[in-house]
């Protein structure tokens, strides 16, 4: 298997398990618990919180875990939305993840405007269209800071800016950023962040959203006080606990993590240059405003979704699209977004996103699998 993947999810790595497991087996009270064993599951959830909150220089009153990053995003528009009684309009971006996207439709069936920023062929949003667009009815700007498809790490400190000029919460999707970029919430200040564990190595199924201190939103989940009464039910203490431990990973690691990846794309694409290979690579050139190891190619021609076909019969492993859009054969919204003129299935694009585990003899696999199917379409 040679898994070039790793936008969709990550592998738990073993010393991410292994701080796992005494907490499924032999610390398995109830974090509410006023016994000695909830007690012991409660302190480690405050000792995981605390090394999170250490890790991206924030407050650790200021997370909340939840189960991903879909619930992040969702509990934060929609508990802004449910808890605001003043302002009606919602920015966004054509190029968000669904968990944005959906739910801002979602709150646009409910009565909200919701305006979508264009952006370039880089997949860089219009910062003036941004300004034309923010008023004093504007309640939150929600942006993406990496991109999943593409890549395109967006300029938040201008977009902050403006946001901090007409009084708006701002909200980041960080759900690729994390680990693959440094990220000091202090230094950011904005007032929402969305974080999901499984994109560096922590389990599936457990995530936080930022709060800056001081904003309060309407609860999405009832039943109990956890999370400061902020999202009620019984607390995954493995699955923090495996969070924080892949969050202390991936950090300690991320300055090499991040020149080793680049290395590596520059390789791909050097190695299909050779080859004769004609591309098209999607989203900013491999450098400071592009996501390490995210690589997305259109081929001239051919159709993005036979080729992950062929590919996968090789047991070489790429995807077409976000994870989350995966069933959908048509041109992913993203590659629509910054080619607007598309509307052929064929040029759509094909996402190798590397990873930790990535070796060279991956990419040498994806280069030897791919020419002989670009060749033949070439050939017809």
């Amino acid at each position: 298997m040679h898994y070039l993947d790793n936008a969709a999810t990550t592998y738990v790595t073993k010393e991410v398990f292994d701080a796992m497991k005494p907490y499924f087996t032999i610390y398995g009270g109830n974090p509410s618990s006023i016994h000695q064993a909830g007690i012991d599951a409660k302190k480690a959830i405050n000792t995981a919180r605390n090394t999170i909150a250490k890790l991206l220089n924030c407050y650790p009153s200021e997370l909340v875990f939840t189960s991903g990053g879909t619930e992040a995003t969702n509990m934060c528009l929609k508990g802004l939305a449910f808890s605001n009684h003043t302002k009606g309009e919602i920015i966004t971006t054509k190029i968000e993840h669904h968990a944005t996207l959906h739910t801002a439709q979602f709150l646009e069936d409910l009565g909200y405007s919701v305006y979508y920023l264009n952006v370039d062929e880089e997949g860089f949003i219009d910062l003036d269209e941004l300004r034309s667009l923010i008023t004093d009815n504007t309640l939150v700007v929600s942006i993406i800071l990496a991109n999943n498809e593409i890549g395109t790490l967006q300029h938040i400190e201008e977009i902050k800016k403006i946001c901090d000029n007409a009084r708006t919460y701002l909200h980041i999707d960080a759900v690729q950023a994390i680990t693959h970029i440094p990220i000091d919430i202090t230094e950011l200040d904005v007032d929402f962040i969305s974080i999901s564990a499984h994109k560096f190595h922590g389990p599936k199924g457990i995530g936080a959203l930022y709060i800056k201190d001081g904003i309060q939103l309407e609860p999405l989940i009832h039943g109990g006080a956890q999370e400061r009464e902020r999202r009620a039910g019984t607390e995954n203490v493995p699955y923090i606990v495996g969070f924080a431990k892949a969050l202390e990973v991936g950090i300690k690691d991320l300055a090499e993590y991040r020149k080793r990846l680049d290395e590596y794309g520059h390789y791909l694409l050097n190695r299909l240059a050779e080859k004769g290979i004609v591309y098209r690579l999607n989203g900013p050139e491999i450098g400071e405003d592009r996501l390490p190891g995210n690589i997305s190619l259109t081929f001239p021609n051919c159709d993005c979704h036979e080729l992950q076909y062929q590919l996968h019969r090789q047991g070489i492993y790429v995807s077409t699209s976000s994870a989350c859009d995966s069933n959908n054969i048509e041109v992913s919204h993203v590659i629509k977004a910054i080619y607007p003129e598309i509307d052929d299935h064929k040029d759509g694009a094909l996402r190798i996103s590397l990873g930790s585990n990535t070796k060279y003899e991956d990419i040498d696999a994806f280069i030897s699998a791919i020419i002989p199917l670009i060749k033949k379409v070439d050939q017809l």
